[in-house]
C-alpha cells in the first residue's frame, strides 16, 4: 500500500500541515519516510496518532503530557493505571482552573454591580478595588 502524503494526513487527522511538522520536530510524531521525489510519506498509524494528539489537546493536555500518554500507550499490553493517573491529574488541574475562574467571575460581577457607570472616575468602585 502506498503511503499517505502530508496533505492527505492533515486532512484525515483534522490538523494543518504546519502542525504535523511541529509535532515531528518535537518528537510527538515519528519522522516521516521520504519518497524518491523527496515528499514526506506517512502511514495510517500516523493518522491515528495525530487524532490521539488532537483529542488529547482538546482535553487540555499539554504537549509534554501528551508525550507521556503516548509513551504509556505504546505497549498495548500494559496496565491502564498510568493513563488513568494522567487523566485524573488533568481533571484536578481543570477543576482548579474552574474554581479560579468562578472566583474571578464572581468578583467582577460584584464590581460591575457596585459601579453606577457614571460620575467622577475618582469614585469608581472598580478603580478603587483595583488600586
Amino acid at each position: 500500500m502506498a503511503g499517505i502524503t502530508i496533505g492527505r494526513l492533515a486532512e484525515r487527522a483534522g490538523v494543518n500541515i504546519d502542525t504535523i511538522r511541529y509535532y515531528e520536530r518535537n518528537g510527538l510524531l515519528p519522522a516521516s519516510t521520504r519518497r524518491a521525489s523527496g515528499y514526506r510519506e506517512y502511514s495510517p498509524a500516523d493518522v491515528e496518532r495525530l487524532r490521539f494528539i488532537r483529542r488529547s489537546k482538546d482535553l487540555g493536555f499539554t504537549l509534554a503530557e501528551i508525550a507521556d500518554l503516548l509513551s504509556l500507550t505504546a505497549d498495548r499490553t500494559r496496565d491502564m493505571h498510568g493513563v488513568l493517573r494522567k487523566a485524573e491529574e488533568r481533571l484536578a488541574q481543570v477543576e482548579f482552573r474552574i474554581a479560579e475562574l468562578t472566583r474571578v467571575r464572581d468578583g467582577l460581577k460584584k464590581l460591575i454591580a457596585a459601579c453606577p457607570g457614571h460620575g467622577e472616575l475618582a469614585t469608581c468602585p472598580i478603580v478603587s478595588a483595583l488600586s
